[in-house]
């Protein structure tokens, strides 16, 4: 693999985004399940999304996994922008704009080689960001896991100018919760737009979950951690736990599971970070486990995970009440993130694979998952999933590259030019102890692309 490249220190070039003032959408706050709160927004734009999933550019119900192993694949990484504080997620608007969140507040635009800050809402948990380059290790720094963390865009954006947030809020010392909300980036202070959508999800120094990402029928999805508090992930009524999905206003779902709060989609999660979609629509998530176990699950509506009920493979092979993972890392330990379920042609050895970024692994996780019938590609750098007690509706083979290359790897995305981009957590105080992250430019945007 080649060597990280140098590049143009990061620079803030504005505190606006776009031009016009804009007025507060009017709201009105709903207590709903477990005294949250949920927002029925009146959007200001009327702007109409479609909800027929079969009509998302990347729809494909007859896809079929790779059966060639991904690697070797000698992949450029180049960086984008360098000294970023912690980032933690990044999303494309369809106009190719793409947005990123650092965990001590920000959220930020990067266009045409240039980076300018959005918006820096008050409230948000300012989780502290280790200076680059230090030795330091602290595992938990100020804020925790909390901070700005999830970002996602409104599919009609920028005739619907909206980007959606999940983040860690603690007022007046009161105890930690996350929100959803969302901002119309083209007014001159993005911060004095923000509808809250939906408020008052427990949280804490831990597994806060946080991913949000607009789905194939342009809902919005939400991961929601367990915030320490495991026994609440088997309460569908409760959000601890579980996957939420809302229409774009934050609304549930009209076809969400009756089985508890309306919004809530999947329950048993323990600090699910990563969602992604199968080119025929299937949901996919990446979820952290205890003492490794990290995994990877199909999600199916109304289904409950098991946590904390189950996660080793003695629990899942006598068990026959709680769905399965398509790969659990066993006792070694991953921290696996964010991902993509990457169709691009940037990076062909890798297309039609799950791109995950893994924080303790401090590598990038390839999983090819391949229908009945199509043979997996089991070389000698395979990592095989094939006993009985995992979800057999896809078979699993995963395999590593960019090890120790850009150390703590928190989301990889794809971009509208088919481009794979990834951005690193290396200032938040866990790099192993040997690492030699965070190096002086940590943390980094960068972008992954088959040398020539």
């Amino acid at each position: 693999m080649s060597e990280l490249p140098d590049a143009t220190r990061r620079r803030l070039l504005s505190a606006a985004a776009g031009a016009g003032a804009a007025a507060l959408a009017g709201c009105a706050n709903v207590e709903v399940g477990d005294g949250g709160t949920e927002t029925t927004a009146t959007p200001k734009y009327d702007v109409a999304v479609s909800h027929d999933e079969t009509a998302w550019a990347k729809y494909d119900p007859d896809w079929a996994g790779p059966t060639d192993p991904p690697v070797p694949a000698d992949v450029t990484v180049e960086v984008l922008v360098e000294n970023l504080e912690i980032p933690w997620d990044l999303a494309f608007a369809p106009d190719g704009d793409l947005f990123i969140t650092e965990r001590t507040g920000n959220v930020l635009r990067f266009d045409a080689g240039e980076v300018t800050e959005v918006t820096a809402p008050d409230g948000v948990l300012d989780a502290e960001a280790m200076e680059p380059g230090t030795d330091e290790r602290s595992w938990f720094i100020a804020g925790g896991e909390g901070g700005m963390l999830g970002i996602a865009v409104h599919p009609a954006y920028p005739d619907a100018p909206y980007i959606y947030t999940y983040y860690t809020t603690q007022p007046d010392g009161e105890p930690k919760t996350n929100r959803i909300a969302r901002f119309d980036v083209s007014a001159d202070d993005p911060a004095a737009t923000e509808e809250v959508l939906v408020d008052g999800i427990p949280g804490d120094a831990i597994h806060n979950g946080g991913r949000i990402a607009f789905g194939p029928a342009n809902y919005l999805w939400a991961t929601v951690g367990d915030a320490g508090e495991k026994e609440l992930a088997q309460d569908p009524s409760a959000l601890p736990g579980s996957v939420l999905r809302l229409t774009p206003d934050g609304e549930p779902h009209p076809d969400n599971p009756e089985t508890g709060d309306p919004r809530v989609f999947t329950y048993g999660h323990r600090n699910p970070q990563g969602i992604t979609w199968l080119p025929d629509a299937r949901p996919v998530i990446t979820e952290h486990g205890p003492d490794g176990r990290g995994e990877t699950n199909l999600l199916r509506a109304g289904a409950n995970y098991g946590w904390p009920e189950v996660r080793t493979a003695e629990a899942y092979a006598g068990d026959d009440e709680y769905a399965h993972p398509l790969t659990n890392s066993g006792e070694e330990s991953w921290g696996i993130c964010g991902c993509v379920f990457y169709t691009g042609e940037a990076v062909p050895q890798w297309s039609n694979r799950l791109v995950i970024g893994t924080l303790i692994g401090q590598h990038v996780n390839l999983v090819t998952l391949n229908r009945e019938g199509e043979a997996p590609p089991r070389d000698e750098g395979a990592q095989v999933f094939d006993e009985p007690w995992y979800d057999d509706a896809l078979a699993a083979t995963s395999h590593r590259t960019l090890q120790d290359v850009l150390g703590r790897v928190r989301h990889v995305e794809q971009g509208p030019d088919g481009d794979l981009y990834a951005i690193t957590s290396n200032r938040d105080g866990r790099p192993k102890s040997e690492s030699p992250f965070p190096r002086d430019r940590d943390d980094v945007l960068v972008r992954l692309t088959l040398a020539e």
